[in-house]
């Protein structure tokens, strides 16, 4: 059984930085392409960042480019996302995704599994 678990979201003040982390188990993590998407109060979802298999290639959604940093460690299992200028509007439930391949997808959509999210809020 495929099981994604995030941790790491809390409440941060603006300009301040977390990390998220996404503990895989139930697949050969590094067979698959993953991603973070997130879903703002009372917003659609919003695909985030999104990394190849052996982390060489990233991808990340313009309203984060340059200030996120997504990274995996095949070794651990593990799916990250190193947050930094962290903006109000970056408040949002943070999901980690993989993808049904090794084939990266940049969207919301085609995931076949889905994490329960981890809360991020970005508040003075």
């Amino acid at each position: 059984e495929v099981q994604l678990v995030e941790s790491g979201g809390g409440l941060v003040q603006p300009g301040g930085s977390l990390r998220l982390s996404c503990a895989a188990s139930g697949f050969t993590f590094s067979n698959y392409a993953m991603s973070w998407v997130r879903q703002a109060p009372a917003k659609g979802l919003e695909w985030v960042s999104s990394i190849a298999i052996f982390g060489g290639e990233t991808y990340y959604s313009d309203s984060v480019k340059g200030r996120f940093t997504i990274s995996r460690d095949n070794a651990k299992n593990t799916l990250y996302l190193e947050m930094n200028s962290l903006k109000p509007e970056d408040t949002a439930m943070y999901y980690c995704t993989k993808a049904p391949s090794r084939v990266v997808l940049t969207t919301t959509r085609g995931y076949s599994d889905w994490g329960p999210g981890t809360q991020v809020t970005v508040s003075s």
